[in-house]
């Protein structure tokens, strides 16, 4: 299971599994390091609570620190 401040019902290979496909599609773009607000991980983590959960953007940005602009992209 992942944590971060409750526990999210999907496995840890599952995050990463999609955080590996978030990092492919950032090299095949180009993307610079460390030019993002969050890793891949935690983007990824950031997109399955959203499926999973079905929360509000702003309630999820707020709790990744991240603005709800950042979060909408």
């Amino acid at each position: 299971m992942i944590t971060y401040r409750a526990m999210l019902d999907v496995s840890r290979a599952l995050a990463q599994y999609l955080s590996r496909l978030l990092n492919a599609e950032r090299r095949e773009r180009g993307t610079r390091r460390n030019s993002r607000v969050l890793t891949c991980f935690r983007q990824a983590v950031f997109g399955l609570r959203r499926f999973r959960e079905d929360r509000d953007v702003s309630a999820l940005t707020r709790d990744c620190g991240i603005s709800r602009a950042t979060g909408y992209r």
